[in-house]
């Protein structure tokens, strides 16, 4: 689903564009150069395997100059501020060039991950996890929901070929869930599982009675979201949802639902703080 090396050919060729002047004016070809990837905040770490990707890339773009990555930790480590993650030595063109773009993506993947770590600690100690949503930055989805798993969380599905998931408008464009789970199960293989949205307990009961698999309790308070797990009482997984990212998660945890769906893991989340410190090396390529 991911095409890794195209996903960063085009990050690239939107960030350098017909060249990198400012390094082609400035820095010789000939030019070696080391630095180090360091963390300027606490984080989980998540995306390192993409900075010898982007600079494998670089280097080509710079008649396949040759860049080294050396990485000191591992995806979903727990860093202190001031730690090194990796270091990287090699021609001073490609890794200028390919600065930004790794930097992006280590960035905004190791910001979900932390995210994520920081939201499963809320609710340590109870039985609901945390997945997140569909709402991904376009291109990027697989990355960013591989974050979220880094981080300690769970995957909602993938797309839309992936699962039913019956919303409010399909319900009403097929004239109720009723029609909608029956006429989705007729057409699925037996394989897929089938969720509803509910608003009211009136939609949880009617969804429970239509066979739903799983019923997404969208908005409600805890309340209410209390009384419809206990009106489901395990027939069916219960998933809270809805502004989550706001919320008291493990107030709604507390409610009994299987899972809380957090979409502001990956649509709003701040990247982490890392920067990335050269050091010239006196030898050329």
């Amino acid at each position: 689903m991911l095409d890794l090396d195209n996903l960063i050919k085009t990050a690239l060729n939107e960030d350098i564009g017909w060249g990198d002047i400012t390094t082609e004016s400035c820095v010789p070809p000939d030019k070696n150069i080391t630095g180090e990837f360091l963390a300027k905040e606490p984080m989980v770490i998540c995306g390192l395997f993409v900075l010898r990707r982007v600079f494998d890339e670089a280097g080509r773009r710079y008649g396949d100059a040759q860049t080294v990555v050396k990485t000191r930790c591992k995806d979903g480590d727990e860093i202190r501020e001031g730690t090194v993650l990796a270091d990287i030595s090699g021609s001073a063109r490609a890794i200028l060039s390919g600065e930004r773009v790794a930097l992006n993506l280590l960035q905004h993947m190791s910001g979900i991950a932390t995210r994520t770590r920081a939201v499963l600690k809320q609710i340590a100690g109870t039985k609901t996890k945390i997945c997140d949503t569909r709402k991904t930055l376009p291109g990027l989805r697989v990355l960013q929901k591989y974050a979220v798993r880094i981080g300690g969380g769970s995957n909602h599905r993938m797309g839309l070929s992936d699962g039913v998931l019956i919303k409010d408008n399909h319900i009403a464009a097929a004239g109720g869930i009723a029609n909608a789970v029956f006429a989705a199960r007729e057409r699925i293989p037996h394989t897929v599982k089938i969720e509803v949205e509910a608003t009211t307990l009136d939609e949880v009961a009617e969804a429970l009675s239509a066979g739903a698999d799983i019923i997404m309790l969208d908005n409600m308070d805890n309340e209410t979201m209390t009384e419809a797990v206990h009106t489901v009482n395990g027939r069916a997984v219960t998933e809270a949802s809805g502004n989550m990212g706001s919320k008291d998660l493990r107030a709604v945890a507390m409610t009994g639902v299987d899972l809380i769906s957090v979409g502001g893991l990956t649509h709003s989340v701040r990247a982490a703080d890392i920067s990335l410190k050269f050091g010239v090396s006196p030898k050329s390529v």
